[in-house]
């Protein structure tokens, strides 16, 4: 697989989780966001903040720097700090635009640097697959918790519960076709 094949393909599939990450969101409100099963349990809120500086500190100067930043404090990530709406969007536009920016700045003559996180050595591609997977896997939490908030007043995100069979009954009737991964978004 060529780069700019691979970088496009990583990129779309972040876009994808990126976009469920929003639509759940966008259904939720101010106090919805700040909303905690119980106190070792973490919010929407936390989940974003913890993304934030997770990207910020993994995808700042990440070709000359450690992925651990000396600013960053991860623990205080795990904390309610983020205190509106607009914050917390704000923080995750930023977050995924030094994330995306650093993807941009990928090219032949330095997809093989060797990087560090935490000390531990990364080639890029093995950096971008730990922190593709470490994203989605939160964001995956941010839908559970809103799924749990907004109980029956949830609008699915992907295919409807009970509804896979239609789903691929319409799919199927399309013939083969290049999809992509907002295919099971409604």
């Amino acid at each position: 697989m060529e780069l700019v094949e691979y970088l496009n393909s990583i990129k779309k599939q972040l876009e994808y989780y990126k976009s469920i990450g929003e639509k759940t969101l966008d259904q939720l409100n101010g106090q919805e966001l700040f909303w905690q099963f119980n106190d070792e349990s973490n919010s929407v809120a936390i989940i974003v903040n913890h993304l934030w500086g997770n990207m910020k500190s993994r995808w700042t100067d990440f070709l000359l720097s450690d992925g651990e930043k000396e600013w960053r404090n991860r623990d205080l990530e795990f904390e309610l700090v983020i205190t509106s709406k607009e914050e917390l969007l704000n923080k995750w536009d930023e977050g995924w635009s030094c994330f995306f920016a650093a993807l941009d700045s990928i090219n032949e003559e330095n997809i093989n640097t060797e990087i560090y996180i935490r000390d531990q050595a990364h080639s890029v591609m093995e950096a971008v697959h730990r922190q593709f997977a470490h994203y989605s896997y939160h964001i995956g939490q941010m839908v559970y918790v809103g799924r749990m908030v907004k109980g029956s007043k949830w609008e699915n995100l992907t295919i409807p519960k009970g509804k896979s069979s239609d789903f691929n009954k319409e799919k199927f009737s399309k013939g083969k076709h290049a999809g992509d991964f907002s295919d099971g978004l409604k």
